[in-house]
């Protein structure tokens, strides 16, 4: 497959645990696909929800196509997220369930085609959180004493 990552949400994975993932389609205006292949995306803040049997993106931002013109998009309007009649309604199920969001991950390129990978969420409390930052130190440690380790020998 010929992926390319445009952007990513580096915080999801600290705030929110990761229940499933999904990948929808982006409906884009032409300027917006030019931005995103030139990489200005940005995916902080933002969430989609399901609203009239619609998916929606909220507070994506893409910045302004530099050669556009006039006809240049808004930076941060509500885009539709591309899936089948069937998976919106499961994820509308789903989203009805307390504490659960759906939150973009990644934003890439697919067979010349723009992809969203969407991830079925719940928000982390502030003790996962520090749990998360004292494993991931403990692995830290535990690789550097072992490399310490094997240079001694």
């Amino acid at each position: 497959m010929n992926n390319r990552t445009v952007t990513k949400n580096r915080k999801a994975r600290h705030e929110y645990h990761v229940l499933e993932t999904y990948e929808a389609g982006l409906a884009l205006k032409g300027t917006e696909v030019k931005s995103l292949r030139s990489g200005k995306a940005n995916l902080q803040d933002s969430f989609a929800r399901v609203e009239n049997g619609e998916l929606l993106l909220y507070n994506m931002h893409i910045s302004p196509y530099d050669q556009g013109n006039r006809f240049n998009h808004e930076p941060k309007r509500t885009r539709r997220l591309l899936m089948h009649k069937r998976e919106i309604m499961r994820l509308f199920g789903k989203t009805r369930e307390k504490g659960l969001a759906l939150i973009p991950l990644q934003v890439y390129f697919k067979n010349g085609l723009a992809k969203i990978e969407l991830a079925l969420a719940k928000g982390k409390k502030i003790y996962d959180r520090r749990d998360d930052i004292a494993a991931r130190d403990a692995r830290r440690e535990i690789e550097r004493a072992v490399k310490e380790r094997a240079k001694l020998y």
